[in-house]
């Protein structure tokens, strides 16, 4: 029976990324996945979807060649099928790159379900392990609609949608979170006929309402549909494709389509683990963490969407590494998860860390926001791609940066930064200051921050009118 100073459970993001820390720590580590290492997010989710809607960028270069002198763009056609090809090339490669990661810093890997038997004993394949501490990364995976269950030909999650090699003609998306408007981006590149539904009032609905609402407006001038604040009332198949019958406050109406894609939320990996005979205790189905991401109980950690914290993989990668140096007896600091970057990879795209402006105020702070323009950075008008803006959200007392949201092409570039500003606390008056190289997109966020104190350079400033009768001096 092989003993271990750590076990993990799950070999995505959180996962992975904690096995190799605790090996660099000099910590004796097995893995076990039961697919392939890299979990949803390298093998189905983040990775091959990005890499199509790299394709999708390119398809509408392509479709707008003429503006950039390119001509004969009208005949050219778009093979969906390669564009999936090139995702799981793209899979294979960074995959392939995590298991010799792994395999070079000594873990040891197990292919298999692996379950608990008590605190200290992990059973995969019918051999038992013993390990000093655990660490839960097991992830989550998509939420349903209740009576609707995927079927990979009509009826699909993000996964079967990441599978097949031809784009829908008429496409309905239930949800409008991330997952939803890139889905939505893609295949109306391709000419897809897509309407979003969604339960709130805005798209991207954890966002900044002003972001959901631009997308909105930069959505349905291509021609995407965006019915927000529609609830689905049914969802049905037939040899046709499916109807979508949908209520909102205009009425019912039933939406047919050949495809319907449910990007409604996730739900935790937990079952079959046999958390009852360890007593970790669990909300909603979630695992519950402390700051040091130990459970209810000593010597067992869990990381990840497993936890519900904030689901997004770089979240997971670095609740890992704190785990693990936890575990070897660091003292890391907590994260703020609301200090943490968010990333939309439609285009426009989206990217934001921290207090939203509502956020923001609920928290108790005297908020004052400033906003910029793409319109108005040259590096933007100098692309071709204006839609957007930069908004930062201040504290009013101290001038300390809560919040930046960005709407436009490519800005998820920009989140490096935005992550700096939020670790450094750093305020408008320190953003302003920094001189940013030009023309770069990085400029907005410097102009924002500037716009807050309405100081920003390259666009009118709004004047407070003076009193009747004031001295113009």
């Amino acid at each position: 029976m092989a003993e271990y100073d750590v076990a993990i459970i799950g070999g995505g993001p959180g996962g992975y990324v904690a096995a190799i820390r605790a090996a660099q720590l000099g910590l004796t580590v097995a893995l076990f996945e039961k697919e392939r290492v890299g979990g949803l997010c390298l093998n189905w989710g983040c990775i091959p979807s990005k890499a199509v809607l790299k394709n999708a960028d390119v398809v509408n270069y392509v479709r707008d060649g003429q503006a950039w002198g390119l001509g004969g763009t009208d005949t050219v056609t778009f093979d969906y099928g390669a564009a999936i090809d090139r995702s799981r090339e793209v899979v294979e490669r960074i995959v392939g790159g995590v298991e010799g990661l792994l395999r070079d810093n000594g873990v040891a890997v197990f292919t298999g379900e692996a379950s608990l038997s008590g605190t200290r004993t992990v059973v995969c394949a019918g051999a038992e392990h013993q390990a000093a501490n655990i660490l839960i990364a097991t992830g989550a995976s998509p939420r349903m609609l209740p009576g609707v269950q995927p079927d990979g030909e009509t009826l699909l999650t993000s996964r079967e949608a990441l599978a097949r090699r031809d784009p829908p003609k008429r496409a309905v998306i239930i949800g409008a979170g991330p997952i939803g408007v890139e889905f939505a981006h893609v295949w109306a590149s391709y000419g897809a006929e897509v309407t979003i539904v969604e339960l709130l009032e805005t798209l991207l609905p954890l966002e900044d309402p002003d972001i959901g609402r631009q997308l909105k407006r930069s959505f349905e001038g291509r021609g995407i549909r965006c019915l927000v604040k529609t609830r689905v009332e049914e969802v049905a198949t037939g040899a046709g494709g499916a109807r979508v019958t949908v209520k909102s406050e205009a009425g019912e109406e039933a939406l047919d389509a050949d495809t319907v894609l449910v990007a409604i939320g996730f739900i935790p990996h937990t079952a079959g683990l046999n958390l009852e005979s360890t007593g970790v205790a669990t909300q909603r189905g979630f695992i519950t963490i402390d700051d040091r991401m130990q459970t209810s109980v000593p010597g067992i950690y869990a990381v990840g969407d497993v936890t519900g914290k904030l689901m997004l993989a770089h979240v997971a990668s670095q609740q890992g590494v704190l785990a693990i140096e936890n575990i070897a007896g660091k003292s890391p600091p907590a994260l703020d998860y609301i200090q943490l970057p968010r990333a939309t990879f439609c285009q426009p795209q989206v990217g934001s860390i921290g207090y939203t402006e509502a956020a923001a105020k609920e928290a108790g702070f005297a908020v004052k926001t400033g906003r910029f323009p793409m319109t108005a950075l040259g590096r933007a008008v100098a692309s071709g791609h204006t839609e957007g803006f930069v908004k930062v959200i201040a504290d009013e007392v101290t001038g300390q940066v809560l919040g930046i949201h960005m709407i436009g092409y490519d800005v998820n570039d920009l989140l490096g930064e935005a992550t700096m500003v939020a670790l450094l606390e750093a305020t408008t008056i320190e953003v302003g200051f920094a001189v940013h190289a030009h023309p770069t997109l990085a400029e907005a966020i410097k102009e924002a921050a500037l716009a807050v104190d309405g100081e920003a350079i390259h666009i009118a400033r709004k004047r407070t009118p003076r009193p009747e009768g004031a001295n113009p001096r």
